[in-house]
């Protein structure tokens, strides 16, 4: 959809008029609320589809503005990263064909992107979070060079004092640290809007905020980050903490985040979130100055609100409230962007067929929800959802629990076909995609469990690195047909990617999960480590990760015979190499063996700013020149 542009950093007299905007844009809606100015009277529907750009290795690349010089404007815009795309769907009437009518669309949108792509040798996939993704990507080259995003990442960064983190325990355990807001480009996602009038606006937000948690649990699509097994949709976990500036004071008085699921039901009105919002959030970044909307208003003409809309950009609730102008009248949507990307087209309009009906049923079905559930029980609902995918337990209507997928199959499925037949949706639309919802929900094989059964299936095979290539291998072939994903098979251990090219640097090659030694530990200690666990150079870190030197395996030789000075154990500290050399992820493997020839080492540690990110080994790399060896001859 459309985006307000934006100045630069602004400075203290642009944020008070632009504070004196919003207010003003505030008293304007309110006044077109009560004077019947918001359309009301038909019901249109949409979607926004944003994409990963992919190289020949199937990593991220930076190729989203010559791509996008060779699309249509008005259907393909920007994204926070270079290796990111949007498309955005036109919006139609609900009703008859719409939803086959807006597969055909994104299909052929999808069809422009990936020939636009071929000219400079990038490939497209749909996915909530790309497997191959690592923190190499997250750079600031990858920014898209636009004012807007640039004064976005500035400013977040100076209120988070430069160090985002995000920590998400699922199978495995994440915890990272970033300088930038790219942790956030991470996720993309299929948006869906629903259009309501003015007085239809708080029992339908309210239905939204009821259904997204069996809808995410359904089209879970997002199981790893940075080759982390997670959440089922841990775009969730991921956008909450990736754009977090609250300091620590304000976490401990419960703060919301900018990225919430929102507090509360809504009573009557759009005016409440917005209030809420601009009460709660200082504004962030500015506009330049528009037109009084109240003088268009008094002229009779409908004002664009940039104040409002841009703030409203800025807050990121799961369900967003939109203002917006279409041929010329004022409306409201209600945004829905709890969806992954993928894992197909017809995945993802089977997921809009159950949210778009159950949003034509509900209302009228269920009556004022704020009456018949706690919101607390909403909400958490959503987060199960979020993290165990079809798992999940569910607290409905009546205080009700009962798992997600019963809840789907035998209640929330015969009403969403119902609700899509009141208004006149295509029978054989209906049938076709919820079909497809109720068989993936009946299989437990939502795009989410596909993607962790594919890497329990790939077992201890071949490197973690190739294991979550070959996923995204799988996923991007399977996609290309348009098959739902409950009848895709497990993605195979491959080698889909140009094998040259897939090793190029460090941060493919190096080995992350390490055993590593503090400086205090004694000699005996970090010995017997060495010999359990065969290792034969371990980085000593401190406690903040910072790597301070290196013991190998010849250094503590040297010293057990007399590790102790006085009866007082020696200490790695004491026989550790204290300025090893080092060598960045981003580091070509050409560059680390040269290193490693140069100062006669077998071992480098791999530091980013400092932090030890990985180990590379002269082991590593005969194991992958005979890895390489072998599949070659196997090919010939």
């Amino acid at each position: 959809m459309a985006k307000v542009e934006t100045s630069t950093l602004p400075d203290e007299s642009q944020k008070r008029l632009f504070v004196r905007q919003m207010l003003e844009d505030v008293q304007a809606l309110e006044r077109m609320i009560r004077e019947g100015w918001i359309e009301s009277g038909v019901r249109r529907i949409g979607a926004e589809q944003e994409l990963f750009l992919l190289d020949n290795t199937l990593q991220p690349t930076n190729t989203a503005l010559p791509i996008l010089a060779k699309l249509p404007k008005e259907s393909f815009t920007t994204e926070l990263a270079q290796f990111n795309l949007e498309a955005n769907l036109s919006p139609r009437v609900f009703g008859g064909r719409c939803l086959s009518e807006m597969e055909g669309e994104l299909l052929h949108l999808l069809e422009l992107a990936r020939d636009a792509a071929r000219e400079v040798r990038t490939q497209i996939v749909m996915c909530g979070i790309l497997p191959t993704l690592d923190q190499t990507h997250l750079g600031l080259e990858s920014l898209t060079p636009i004012p807007r995003y640039k004064a976005l990442n500035d400013i977040l960064v100076g209120l988070r004092g430069g160090r985002f983190q995000a920590v998400i325990k699922g199978l495995d355990e994440l915890n990272t640290h970033h300088d930038n807001v790219l942790l956030e480009a991470c996720n993309t996602s299929f948006q869906l809007h629903w259009q309501v009038s003015a007085e239809e606006f708080a029992p339908h937000y309210n239905v939204a905020q009821l259904v997204v948690a069996p809808l995410l649990a359904a089209g879970a699509n997002s199981p790893v980050l940075l080759r982390h097994r997670l959440w089922h949709e841990t775009r969730v976990a991921l956008f909450q903490q990736s754009i977090d500036v609250r300091t620590e004071q304000k976490v401990q008085r419960g703060m919301r985040q900018r990225v919430s699921f929102g507090d509360r039901w809504v009573k009557d009105s759009i005016l409440e979130i917005y209030r809420d919002d601009i009460a709660r959030f200082r504004a962030l970044i500015t506009t330049g100055e528009d037109q009084s909307p109240l003088e268009m208003l008094a002229r009779g003409e409908v004002p664009q609100l940039k104040a409002l809309r841009l703030h409203n950009g800025t807050v990121y609730r799961w369900n967003r409230p939109c203002y917006g102008i279409s041929e010329g009248k004022p409306h409201f949507r209600i945004e829905c962007r709890v969806l992954p990307a993928g894992p197909s087209v017809v995945d993802e309009m089977a997921n809009s067929a159950f949210f778009f009906g159950l949003m034509a049923a509900l209302p009228a079905e269920y009556g004022d929800v704020s009456k018949r559930m706690r919101f607390d029980d909403a909400k958490a609902n959503f987060f199960a959802a979020a993290r165990y995918g079809l798992h999940a337990r569910t607290t409905w209507l009546g205080g009700r629990a009962q798992g997600v997928d019963t809840l789907i199959l035998d209640h929330l499925l015969p009403l969403a076909r119902q609700g899509l037949r009141s208004r006149g949706v295509d029978g054989a639309d209906i049938d076709r995609y919820l079909g497809v919802l109720q068989e993936r929900v009946q299989s437990g094989r939502s795009g989410a469990q596909w993607g962790f059964d594919s890497l329990v299936a790939m077992g201890e095979k071949g490197r973690v690195v190739d294991r979550h290539r070959s996923l995204t291998a799988a996923m991007l072939e399977r996609q290309k047909d348009n098959e739902p994903v409950h009848r895709w098979e497990l993605a195979p251990l491959s080698t889909h990617a140009s094998d040259r090219d897939a090793y190029l640097t460090v941060g493919q090659v190096m080995t992350t999960d390490l055993v590593t030694l503090h400086d205090d530990d004694i000699v005996d200690y970090a010995a017997s480590v060495m010999e359990w666990e065969k290792l034969r150079h371990v980085p000593v870190e401190d406690r903040d990760g910072r790597l301070v030197g290196m013991v190998t395996q010849l250094g503590l030789m040297r010293t057990l015979t007399h590790s102790t000075q006085d009866g007082v154990p020696i200490t790695v500290g004491e026989v550790m190499e204290k300025n090893p050399v080092v060598i960045a992820p981003e580091a070509t493997t050409i560059q680390a063996i040269e290193a490693m020839r140069e100062h006669k080492l077998s071992a480098l540690p791999v530091v980013r700013d400092g932090k030890l990110v990985g180990l590379v080994t002269e082991h590593d790399f005969f194991e992958l020149t005979a890895s390489l060896m072998l599949r070659w001859l196997k090919e010939d």
